[in-house]
C-alpha cells in the first residue's frame, strides 16, 4: 500500500507539452510497478502508460511517440512527459502503483486523487 500525490496538470493549446509528476509514499514504492491511467466523464478508465523498478515502460498505442514515462527510485517519484498534445488528450490523469504488472496494466493498484488536463484547439 503507498500513497500517490500527482500534479502537473493545467491547460495548454494543442501542440504544446506537460510534464505531470506522482510523488509515492510508504512501503517500498521504489519496487513497485508505477502509470498513469486517464478517465473522461462517461468514459471507462483507460491505460496511459506504465514503468517497472527497473525503468521497463509500457505504453497505449494511442500515446506511443507522444507521452514518456519515467521514474525516479531515490526520490519515488514517477513522472508523464505529454508532447504534441491533442483535444482529445484532455481528461483527468491518475497515478497508480502496484507490485504487479497485470495489475498495473488492467484495473490499477493504489491511486492518487488525480490531476486535470486540458488541451485547446
Amino acid at each position: 500500500q503507498v500513497q500517490l500525490v500527482e500534479s502537473g496538470g493545467g491547460s495548454v493549446q494543442a501542440g504544446g507539452s506537460l510534464r505531470l509528476s506522482c510523488v509515492a509514499s510508504g512501503r517500498n514504492p521504489s519496487m513497485y510497478y508505477m502509470g498513469w491511467f486517464r478517465q473522461a466523464p462517461g468514459k471507462e478508465r483507460e491505460f496511459v502508460a506504465a514503468i517497472s523498478w527497473m525503468s521497463v515502460t509500457y505504453y497505449a498505442d494511442s500515446v506511443k511517440g507522444r507521452f514518456t514515462i519515467s521514474r525516479d527510485n531515490a526520490k519515488n517519484t514517477v513522472s508523464l512527459q505529454m508532447n504534441s498534445l491533442k483535444p482529445e488528450d484532455t481528461t483527468v490523469y491518475y497515478c497508480t502503483a502496484d507490485p504487479s504488472y497485470e495489475k498495473i496494466r488492467t484495473t490499477g493498484g493504489s491511486w492518487g486523487q488525480g490531476t486535470q488536463v486540458t488541451v485547446s484547439s
